[in-house]
């Protein structure tokens, strides 16, 4: 597998900004975000259902942590209120909270649809509204969705999640234009392929083999390749995009 590029340091594009970003524990997307915006200048929150690896990676950044599930409305509500009450404001929230799962549509149960649905796209809603509620009198913010292409490709077994995840593109287009009404902007980034250590556990080598095939560049992307595009999109550089879906992917027929 080719090389990745070389990590690009920050340049300042989230400065004084207070940035929070779900599912932000561990090794995937949203840990690289939280990390890449805090060395853009912002003022970082973590927060991820495990308290255990929420702790862990507040402490190696040295930001503040608090768990949270997102499919739980009471639990939303204390996170976005708790980062208020520390930093006062809350200028970036980034939605990076989703659960994937491969099932035939034939073989899925109602709870399977509707845990991966719930945590993908209804959890986005959840967070989304209460980052308005605090956004929209203040008349700034910036929210930033992390969709999938398989939002726009069909694969096998992923219909519950392609579906979430199209719901989410959705969500961000209708959304963003309420919230263009409050000086709020919401764009999403649709990644293609990236190898956290969990997919790689819930994935055979032979379908990831597969997948790296299609993708123009040789090679998966690197989570902070992502986490680049999303800083784009919270920072004044993406000052005219709203109900935009960025799809970060090397991909090709």
């Amino acid at each position: 597998m080719p090389d990745a590029p070389q990590y690009v340091e920050g340049h300042g594009l989230l400065r004084d900004k207070v940035v929070l970003v779900t599912a932000s524990a561990g090794s995937g997307i949203g840990f690289a975000t939280a990390k890449k915006c805090q060395e853009e200048g912002a003022t970082v929150v973590v927060s991820d259902r495990h308290e255990k690896r929420t702790a862990e990676s507040a402490e190696e950044l040295g930001v503040l942590g608090i768990p949270c599930d997102v499919t739980d409305e009471a639990q939303v509500q204390a996170l976005f209120d708790r980062v208020i009450a520390e930093h006062g404001r809350l200028d970036v929230l980034v939605n990076n909270a989703g659960l994937g799962g491969t099932y035939d549509v034939v073989d899925m149960t109602d709870e399977q649809w509707d845990r991966i649905v719930d945590v993908t796209l209804t959890a986005t809603m959840r967070c989304t509204r209460a980052a308005f509620r605090h956004m929209f009198p203040r008349g700034s913010g910036v929210v930033v969705n992390n969709a999938s292409v398989v939002g726009w490709r069909a694969q096998r077994g992923q219909s519950a999640y392609a579906a979430a995840k199209a719901g989410v593109m959705a969500f961000t287009r209708c959304s963003a234009l309420e919230a263009a009404d409050h000086g709020v902007r919401v764009n999403a980034v649709s990644p293609s392929l990236v190898m956290p250590a969990n997919l790689a556990k819930v994935t055979s080598d032979e379908l990831l083999a597969e997948l790296v095939k299609t993708e123009a560049f040789g090679r998966s992307a690197e989570a902070w390749e992502v986490a680049n595009v999303i800083v784009f999109l919270a920072s004044d550089y993406a000052s005219y995009l709203a109900g935009e879906v960025l799809s970060v992917s090397s991909q090709h027929p």
